[in-house]
């Protein structure tokens, strides 16, 4: 005689597969947490918020994002590679996270190739270069002037080291020959606190946390880091046009999950957050923030963060850049 346990299983065996239920199904049926390995109000969180918004109207579960700056992003990118793989707990990762911080640190507690798997590709948006109102230069040669008078004595703020808005410092004082002093914050809000306060000249700021203050004349424009102008800022030229040839550099956001989250959880979230990027009223939100909505499958996206892993380990090794 079979044992009650083996019955059970012999029984389950007899289903068709569509009563079995799949991961997937019920999923969400609890609250799920977005980790944002920055600080609240740079453009991950931003663009963060909205998808929680929306995710919780979709599947009436409470989307909470969860800011856990620190260490370039490291500290909430090593949170989410050691949760549990449930779809619970997603990363709203970004440019430094997922595809810069391997080259920049020698030791990590969590590798993003291999701790993650990409869920949605979702934005992506130009930097731009901001000035405070008070000085001198009002356009990029006159800066590029300025700082070949005064070498290392022009600082340029950051939300970290090695995050975009370092990099593409880097990559400007690169291309111009130009000797800039490199200051580094724990998020862009703090940046942006100190270039409004004036304790440092410039910044390469993601465009939705910085182009409000643009718009109302509190930060000067110098410049956009894209190849194409922004449609919020039509009347700032890219570097490329302000004489920087070549220069582009991007900022990007994408979600994440740990590696082993079913795969039928990650296409649920990938299908759900392509739809809402696609929707009328987020889309013109993003662009009025500056950010263009991406979307896509997860395959597409697992090529942008490889295409931008090696694009910038270049740039690093040239550079000679190492945190630790």
């Amino acid at each position: 005689m079979k044992t009650l346990t083996g019955l059970a299983a012999a029984c389950l065996a007899c289903l068709p597969l569509s009563a079995v239920a799949a991961p997937e199904d019920a999923y969400p049926d609890k609250a799920v947490r977005i980790v944002v390995p920055f600080a609240a109000g740079g453009s991950t969180d931003v663009v963060a918020r909205i998808l929680a918004e929306k995710l919780q109207e979709k599947f009436k579960q409470p989307f909470v994002v969860d800011n856990r700056a620190g260490a370039s992003g490291n500290i909430g990118a090593e949170l989410v590679a050691k949760s549990p793989a449930d779809g619970y707990t997603l990363l709203m990762g970004a440019t430094g996270v997922l595809s810069i911080n391997d080259h920049l640190y020698a030791r990590l507690n969590y590798n993003a190739a291999r701790d993650f798997v990409p869920v949605s590709y979702t934005t992506e948006n130009a930097n731009i270069l901001v000035v405070a109102p008070g000085l001198p230069a009002t356009d990029v040669p006159a800066l590029i002037q300025m700082a070949r008078t005064k070498p290392g004595e022009l600082s340029f703020a950051s939300s970290g080291p090695g995050s975009s808005t370092h990099l593409s410092g880097e990559l400007f004082s690169s291309l111009t020959g130009v000797k800039l002093m490199h200051v580094p914050y724990k998020g862009s809000s703090a940046a942006l606190t100190d270039l409004l306060g004036g304790n440092v000249t410039m910044l390469f700021d993601n465009a939705p946390s910085s182009i409000g203050f643009v718009q109302q004349g509190k930060l000067r424009a110098l410049a956009v880091t894209s190849r194409q102008r922004l449609p919020g800022l039509p009347n700032v030229p890219t570097l490329d046009e302000a004489g920087v040839k070549g220069y582009e550099s991007l900022s990007w956001s994408g979600v994440v999950a740990p590696a082993a989250t079913p795969k039928g959880i990650v296409l649920k979230l990938n299908r759900a957050i392509d739809q809402i990027l696609k929707s009328d009223d987020v889309k013109a939100r993003l662009v009025q923030l500056g950010v263009e909505p991406v979307g896509g499958t997860p395959e597409d996206f697992a090529r942008q963060i490889k295409t931008e892993h090696d694009k910038w380990g270049k740039v690093i090794q040239t550079a000679g850049i190492k945190l630790n």
